[in-house]
C-alpha cells in the first residue's frame, strides 16, 4: 500500500512538472526550451550571470515576430517582453495593473524582506507614496556633501593601497566605498571599512550576499512555491543579520531622537516620515 502512495506521488509530481513546464506551448507562445529543475537558469551563479542566461533567452525569442515569449524562472513561466510599445504599456500605461514583482517576503518573520521591490497592492502604494517625496533632486543634493565626504577617503585608501602593492583588488575597495555610502547616507554611521576591511557593518553586510546549501534550498523553495513557504514561514535572511541591522536602526533612531540630532541623509528624511505620521 505503502508502495502504491509513493509511485502514484511520484507519478503526479511527474504530471504536474510537465505541465509546469509546457505552459507556453499548450499556449501557442514562442518559449525557450527548459530543462528540469532550472528551467531556463542552468548555470546561473556558476558559470554565467543571470543577466547572460536573459539576454540569451531574449535573442532565441526576438526572431519569432511576436510581442513577447516565455522563459521558465525554475519550473515558473515567465514571460519576456519584446515589443518596445508593449514594454512602455506595462511600464507606464498599464502600470497599475503590474506593479506587484511577485518576490517573497516575510512581514512577520522576517522584517528586512519587507521592501518596496517586494510589497504588493495597498501597501506598495502607500509606502511609495511616502518614499517618492525623499528622492526629489533636491533632497539628492542634500547627501552630495555626505557622499563626497567619503569618496575622499576612498581616494586616500586607494592612494595608499597603490603605494604599497603593484596589483589592486578594485571590488573589494569599491564594495568598501559602498559600503561606507551606505553606511553614511542611510544610517548615519561612520562605517570606517575603507580603513578596516573587517568592521563590523562590512562583515554583515557581505553576508547578506554568501550563499550556503541551506540558503539556497530556501529561495527556491521561497520563489517556487510561495504558498508554501509562507505556510513554513521560511526566512531568507539570517537571525543574525537581522537582528544587526535592526538593533542599527533601532539605536540611531533612539540616539538622533534623545540628542536632537540632525544630518543630511537618508536617515533624518525617513524619522521626518515618521514623525509627519505620528501627528
Amino acid at each position: 500500500m505503502l508502495v502504491t502512495l509513493l509511485v502514484l506521488t511520484l507519478l503526479a509530481a511527474t504530471y504536474w512538472v510537465r505541465q509546469r513546464l509546457s505552459y507556453w506551448k499548450r499556449r501557442g507562445v514562442p518559449a525557450v526550451e527548459p530543462s528540469f529543475p532550472q528551467g531556463n537558469l542552468r548555470g546561473v551563479g556558476k558559470d554565467y550571470h543571470i543577466s547572460e542566461v536573459l539576454q540569451n533567452c531574449y535573442k532565441q525569442l526576438k526572431g519569432s515576430g511576436n510581442p513577447y515569449g516565455g522563459f521558465y524562472f525554475f519550473i515558473n513561466p515567465s514571460a519576456m517582453l519584446l515589443n518596445l510599445d508593449l514594454i512602455k504599456a506595462v511600464l507606464v500605461k498599464d502600470f497599475e495593473y503590474f506593479h506587484d514583482r511577485n518576490v517573497y517576503h516575510n512581514d512577520h518573520d522576517d522584517p528586512l524582506s519587507r521592501h518596496l521591490v517586494a510589497m504588493e497592492g495597498a501597501k506598495w502604494r502607500s509606502l511609495r507614496a511616502k518614499l517618492t517625496p525623499t528622492f526629489t533632486s533636491g533632497k539628492m543634493k542634500m547627501m552630495f556633501a555626505t557622499v563626497t565626504a567619503v569618496a575622499d577617503q576612498f581616494t586616500h585608501c586607494l592612494t595608499e593601497t597603490i603605494a604599497g602593492n603593484s596589483e589592486v583588488e578594485m571590488k573589494d575597495l569599491l564594495a568598501r566605498f559602498t559600503t561606507d555610502v551606505i553606511g553614511t547616507v542611510a544610517f548615519g554611521l561612520e562605517c570606517n571599512s575603507l580603513k578596516d576591511p573587517q568592521a563590523k557593518f562590512r562583515v554583515m553586510g557581505r553576508k547578506v550576499f554568501q550563499p550556503s546549501s541551506y540558503r539556497v534550498m530556501k529561495f527556491f523553495l521561497a520563489t517556487q512555491f510561495q504558498d508554501l513557504a509562507h505556510f513554513l514561514r521560511v526566512t531568507l535572511t539570517p537571525p543574525d543579520i537581522t537582528e544587526f541591522f535592526m538593533g542599527v536602526v533601532k539605536d540611531t533612531v533612539q540616539y538622533r531622537e534623545k540628542n536632537q540630532v540632525q544630518r543630511n541623509d537618508f536617515m533624518t528624511l525617513l524619522m521626518n516620515i515618521m514623525k509627519d505620521q505620528e501627528k
